[in-house]
């Protein structure tokens, strides 16, 4: 197979996913780690992918625009696993939490299976697949009916009339984007009504976002920053966001990653 040839099949497996690992692309094209990654920088100088760590991504989504859950999954994966640390921290036996959809929660997720006593409530299937993984009979995992999202979230009438008369100790919500003049944000209208109702439900909000996440805009507010009382996020968010930040969430964290 020609270059061009291999890098418009990249281009369009990209596509089709949302995005791909380089070691998934070495495997299927049968050419080195060399080679594919300057594919990449080939089709990331053309201004059709982003190039993350261990992969690639479409490139420019808008702000109704929404990556799958296997594309956010190869982004940042430091530190969402710092971020996920952090929180795991506040879990505590006996406790009712909620976790959002997003890749920072399923990485919160792999860190619970262990809390003895615990309930979590989730629209997000692959947050119910890592609790279900690892499981223990006195933890409970409830996980809301609905309609599938590309960011594998539950959501729609469904998942709202589940979440409508349940009560949690702490929500872990995970966000597309964050800024203080929309606060909030999701690509995904009905996923937003879901995350509402979550805070709704929760007698505190904690928000995990990494810096990325910083003046990234979706067209759906789900709430305003300072309807957060802890905001989780990690030491690459520049210093005008976190005085912006901390000036309006009740706590700022942010966690150095190795």
């Amino acid at each position: 197979m020609l270059a061009q040839q291999r890098q418009n099949a990249i281009l369009e497996l990209i596509r089709q996913r949302g995005g791909v690992r380089v070691s998934h692309l070495v495997s299927r094209f049968g050419v080195s780690d060399m080679t594919i990654r300057r594919d990449l920088e080939v089709l990331a100088e053309r201004g059709l992918v982003d190039k993350v760590h261990g992969g690639a991504t479409l490139a420019g989504p808008g702000s109704a625009e929404e990556p799958g859950f296997a594309a956010k999954s190869i982004r940042q994966q430091d530190e969402k696993r710092a971020i996920a640390g952090r929180a795991a921290r506040m879990v505590e036996p006996g406790m009712a939490v909620a976790l959002s959809a997003g890749t920072t929660t399923a990485a919160l997720a792999t860190l619970l299976g262990d809390v003895p006593g615990l309930t979590v409530v989730t629209n997000s299937i692959p947050v119910a697949d890592a609790l279900y993984q690892n499981p223990r009979v006195d933890q409970t995992v409830v996980l809301t009916g609905g309609m599938r999202t590309p960011s594998d979230a539950l959501t729609g009438p469904v998942a709202e009339a589940a979440i409508r008369t349940l009560n949690v100790d702490l929500l872990f919500l995970g966000v597309h984007g964050m800024s203080p003049r929309t606060g909030f944000t999701t690509p995904n209208l009905l996923e937003a009504a879901v995350n509402r109702r979550l805070i709704g439900a929760a007698r505190h909000l904690v928000v995990l976002a990494d810096h990325t996440k910083w003046e990234t805009i979706g067209i759906a507010t789900i709430a305003p920053l300072a309807e957060a009382d802890l905001l989780i996020t990690d030491a690459g968010l520049p210093t005008d966001g976190r005085q912006q930040i901390g000036e309006q969430v009740g706590e700022l964290v942010v966690v150095e990653v190795d």
